[in-house]
């Protein structure tokens, strides 16, 4: 166990080929063979000096093994470094943010320098006719002063189209960061608010004060139907299941916290009557027959497990949701497809 259980602080893989140092990490903490266990240890033994992987070398310090649930927490974290068009997509809003920023300062100066120098133009012309006892004098002043005020008219309406061409880019730019801040907190296999939008709707729902309640529920033995008909199928199950719990419990954040496991933050209610909803949402679930998109096939009964808790006032969510998650595991011990609380 010791030989895959932390990250070599070095990053080389012995003499022995990457494919089966990945085996050899998932078969010592015992974690099924899924595409997203054989992502997080591969990302574990080539990005050896990573945040992630820094963290599971302490984490397994003396021997500990990960539990599915610590990768899948932490998977989160590998996905985001893994996404470098996400993260250039980002940066190139930023970069024109800056620019745009830039760009309406230097307009400002530019509209500050022209209308001083339209003023010093003005009361120079003014003072010369005043000073003139010359009558074609006084006629070429105000000559000037007609040519002074044209140019700067023109110069005005320049700077309006400008400006109104740099309010509409800053317009645009605006719809993409709202955008990006949106993908950000999404998941984007079930549409479905991520752990990050739920952590944060959380804080603020508990700063407010407001009366919380926490479900978290895991799909019972997914692990087979990946197994048995593929990962698409899968795919295809956990977005049904997030469309199930969103229509079960509306007006409430449904999140996808993680792998097969969701999240549910009630805002404002009891939890019995947070209670009533989950119930619900197990018995719409169970009774959904799932089947095969291209032979029609049945999958069979597809059900999930939940453990439901209060959250006290001023309640860290990680206090809380480890007990719903205790909640969760007695659930499943106790036979699947039904829920515990408190």
């Amino acid at each position: 166990m010791a030989r895959a259980m932390a990250v070599r602080s070095s990053g080389e893989v012995e003499t022995a080929s990457l494919f089966e140092h990945v085996g050899a990490f998932l078969r010592d903490h015992r974690l099924s063979a899924t595409p997203a266990n054989y992502a997080f240890a591969y990302h574990l033994l080539t990005e050896p000096k990573s945040p992630v992987a820094r963290a599971v070398e302490a984490l397994t310090n003396g021997g500990v093994r990960l539990t599915q649930h610590d990768v899948d927490a932490m998977n989160l974290d590998v996905q985001s470094l893994s996404r470098p068009d996400a993260a250039k997509k980002a940066d190139g809003l930023v970069a024109q943010t800056q620019m745009q920023v830039e760009g309406f300062a230097d307009m400002v100066t530019a509209m500050r320098a022209e209308t001083a120098g339209f003023g010093r133009d003005l009361a120079e012309s003014a003072a010369e006719m005043s000073r003139s006892t010359d009558g074609n004098a006084g006629t070429i002043a105000a000559d000037q002063v007609a040519r002074i005020t044209a140019t700067m008219i023109e110069r005005v309406r320049t700077a309006e189209a400008r400006l109104e061409t740099a309010t509409r880019e800053a317009s645009e730019l605006r719809e993409k960061l709202e955008e990006a801040r949106d993908n950000a907190r999404r998941d984007p296999l079930t549409e479905l608010p991520n752990r990050r939008a739920f952590e944060e709707a959380y804080a603020a729902q508990a700063a407010a004060g407001a009366r919380l309640c926490i479900a978290v529920c895991d799909v019972d033995h997914f692990k087979s139907v990946n197994d048995r008909f593929g990962h698409a199928v899968g795919d295809r199950v956990l977005k049904a299941i997030g469309d199930a719990l969103s229509q079960s419990c509306p007006n409430h954040l449904v999140a996808r916290y993680g792998g097969e496991e969701f999240a549910i933050l009630f805002t404002g209610i009891t939890i019995e009557a947070a209670r009533a909803l989950m119930e619900t949402a197990l018995v719409t679930v169970a009774a959904k027959r799932y089947r095969l998109r291209e032979s029609d096939a049945p999958l069979g009964a597809i059900t999930f497990s939940a453990g439901l808790t209060h959250a006290e006032n001023h309640e860290v969510l990680g206090t809380a949701f480890h007990r719903a998650d205790r909640l969760l595991y007695a659930a499943k011990s106790a036979g699947r497809n039904r829920l515990f609380t408190e």
